[in-house]
């Protein structure tokens, strides 16, 4: 389907690809991986046609149709979210518009509307709007949010909506750049199971470690300027990748071990006559031997110490008999949780059940019709949000910001930190002001981490970053001794940092009512065994 053969790409100077190979076969599911940099976007740009190699060649079979889902969608215009899943044309609108006034006022024999009902065959549309709807409602949408303007919604409903385009379209290649990032989990489970059937093959960026373990069979990592294959998901490749940078280092051992022999004869005996031809057949032997570069270790996650938070009582924080409602809707009601010193809590449940509201109301972000919050004498709090990034100096620099969080923090501490988050070299020099959202919630996690308060709210905590930097901050909160509540979709993060799992859901026996909480001391497996659900990742948004 896809064969790319000898690829080179030079950019700004520096060489992404020499070289290199890489073939996808019909119906294969693949994921490219690499550290931020290396060429992933660019190699996606190549294929699509966007940018052209240096030398060697990109072919896709003929007849072959590809599919696109950039990290951000443009701004919509007046079309609606049903128009985009079904990737409406301008023709096809007017021909929809024709038929439904024909409809409306009962002329339905009129010529103009069997030309517009000729163009809506033509484009198979009557296929085209069950299936669109179909897939919008498994990412997500509700029914009476079909035919709604597109601008209306966030931009992380509307990447959705081109999302159920692409998959719609059904595309021979299907490209994903980082498809989960707008989804929360129940949409990315049901992506997940919808992608295993998939007609046509994959090609994905992706740094959500369980959803590519689900899907992949095939990792192409972008190394030493070269496209590496590896069978298997992403636990196989990182385990596969290990054995290979240790033959490589052996490798590179005795390839050094044969020069310094070699060397060594002819310094020795570069001045003896009788020795001549033999030094000169060495001297030979080297030139011929093709040096192996030194091996780069693969990033590894960065382990770091940072101040412990002054210790709280026992009662943290407490909610009695909340009432919560957004004018008719009412989210809690009667709402009590105690939060106690040395919880690991995480919040789980289905979407739209109230998880970020619950979260908002311990924060104090929200406003509740009625109830008590009393937080502990000795609490200090801290709410993390993507969205939370009032408390930066937008005059500082990113190392600026950090070091006036740290206290006594050293700046090679705070450049190692930032590192692992993905601030490196002259990014730390960049004005808070000039960042981009991503990089401003990257920035306000890290002055969380160096400085943490003894109660730590935390919504999606892993939007925006790496798996390396996931499994950073997995480590820093793994040794964080406050109490920490946190909403995340990243299975495998829940899984290794949760102790106690809280289920936000409504009532099965008051399905329409307001949500309840339901609490499970232990941690996520322990949670799967105890409301016997064995499917791990449908578990959290039951």
């Amino acid at each position: 389907m896809l064969v790319i053969r000898n690829l080179t790409k030079s950019l700004g100077g520096r060489t992404l690809f020499e070289e290199a190979d890489m073939t996808i076969n019909w119906g294969e599911r693949v994921a490219l991986v690499g550290p931020n940099g290396a060429g992933k976007s660019t190699l996606f740009k190549m294929i699509l046609g966007e940018e052209d190699a240096d030398t060697g060649s990109v072919e896709q079979d003929d007849y072959a149709i590809t599919g696109y889902l950039a990290q951000e969608a443009g701004d919509p215009g007046e079309e609606t979210i049903l128009e985009i899943a079904i990737g409406i044309t301008p023709e096809l609108q007017k021909a929809i518009r024709v038929m439904r006034e024909g409809d409306a006022s009962g002329k339905t024999e009129t010529p103009e509307y069997h030309a517009a009902q000729d163009t809506f065959d033509a484009a198979n549309g009557y296929q085209l709007e069950p299936k669109a709807k179909k897939i919008l409602a498994g990412l997500g949408f509700k029914q009476d949010a079909f035919d709604q303007p597109a601008n209306k919604f966030s931009g992380g409903w509307i990447m959705r909506s081109h999302l159920a385009q692409l998959l719609v379209k059904e595309p021979d290649l299907l490209m994903l750049d980082e498809p989960t990032n707008h989804l929360d989990l129940m949409a990315l489970i049901w992506l997940q199971q919808y992608l295993k059937t998939y007609p046509g093959a994959l090609l994905m960026i992706s740094h959500d470690r369980d959803f590519m373990d689900g899907l992949i069979e095939t990792v192409y990592e972008i190394d030493e300027e070269q496209l590496i294959s590896y069978t298997g998901n992403y636990t196989s490749y990182l385990d596969q990748r290990q054995k290979r940078y240790t033959q490589k280092v052996q490798a590179y051992r005795n390839q050094q071990k044969e020069f310094d022999r070699l060397q060594e004869f002819i310094d020795r005996f570069r001045s003896v006559t009788s020795k001549a031809a033999q030094v000169q057949s060495r001297v030979k032997q080297m030139e011929k031997m093709k040096r192996l570069p030194k091996p780069i270790k693969p990033r590894k996650v960065f382990k770091f110490n940072f101040p412990q938070p002054k210790r709280s009582n026992q009662k943290v924080i407490e909610l009695e008999k909340i009432k919560m409602a957004y004018d008719d809707n009412v989210i809690y009601e009667n709402l009590e949780l105690v939060v106690e010193r040395g919880d690991r809590m995480v919040l789980v449940g289905p979407n739209g059940a109230g998880k970020s509201t619950l979260l908002k109301i311990l924060a104090g972000q929200l406003e509740f019709q009625e109830g008590e919050r009393n937080a502990g004498f000795n609490t200090n709090l801290g709410y993390y949000s993507q969205h939370r990034t009032q408390s930066m100096d937008e005059s500082n620099t990113v190392l600026e910001e950090v070091m006036a969080s740290g206290g006594d923090m050293r700046e090679d501490e705070a450049r190692s930190i930032l590192g692992s988050f993905l601030f490196r070299r002259a990014d730390v020099h960049k004005k808070v002001r000039v960042l981009s959202g991503g990089e401003k919630s990257r920035l306000n996690l890290v002055k969380f981490l160096v400085n943490p308060p003894n109660l730590l709210l935390m919504d999606e905590p892993t939007t925006h970053l790496d798996i390396i930097s996931i499994e950073a901050l997995l480590q820093a909160l793994k040794h964080y001794e406050g109490t920490l509540v946190f909403i995340s979709h990243d299975v495998h993060f829940i899984r290794n940092l949760a102790e106690v799992t809280l289920h936000v859901g409504p009532d099965p026996k008051d399905p329409e009512g307001a949500s309840k909480l339901t609490r499970y001391a232990g941690g996520y497996d322990y949670y799967l065994e105890k409301s016997g659900l064995d499917d791990g990742r449908g578990a959290v948004t039951a």
